[in-house]
């Protein structure tokens, strides 16, 4: 197993993490440095969402987003919801996906959430059964999506 620090990403990680989402959506143009900035300052604070990062031989190597998101309903319990789960290339099959995983499972039990959602546009059963051996279940809830036409 490699050697690795799991936390939450700081200010200084943008770079690294966007060169990261490269090896999640390798096909998606660039965000503007101005845009990525916004939007990363928005993530670090919302106060609802956390950005995990796995940092080994001084560089990001694998991530996932949780939103936290207050409800209502279930006591008031709120839920977290997990996107954006990524592995370098090079560090694939080394338990630092899982790792992340785990890391922010850890903090929305710790927030009290009754339930967390994970969702994957990939129909490989390797990607599967990786999401199952990290405590998801498949097939609990229907899950649909729309997207801006």
């Amino acid at each position: 197993m490699t050697e690795a620090i799991i936390r939450a990403a700081a200010d200084h990680d943008l770079p690294e993490v966007l060169n990261l989402y490269r090896h999640l959506h390798p096909h998606d143009p660039q965000l503007e440095p101005a845009a990525a900035g916004r939007v990363w300052s928005a993530l670090l604070t919302s106060g609802f969402t956390t950005v995990i990062v796995a940092e080994a031989a001084e560089r990001l190597v694998s991530s996932c987003t949780l939103a936290i998101v207050p409800n209502l309903s279930r006591g008031g319990r709120s839920y977290g919801v997990i996107e954006n789960v990524v592995t370098h290339g090079d560090y694939r099959q080394q338990g630092l996906g899982r790792r992340v995983l785990a890391h922010a499972l850890d903090l929305a039990w710790k927030a009290d959430c009754y339930k967390v959602l994970l969702a994957t546009g990939s129909k490989r059963e390797a990607t599967l059964r990786f999401y199952e051996g990290a405590g998801f279940l498949r097939g609990g809830k229907t899950y649909f999506e729309v997207r801006r036409p």
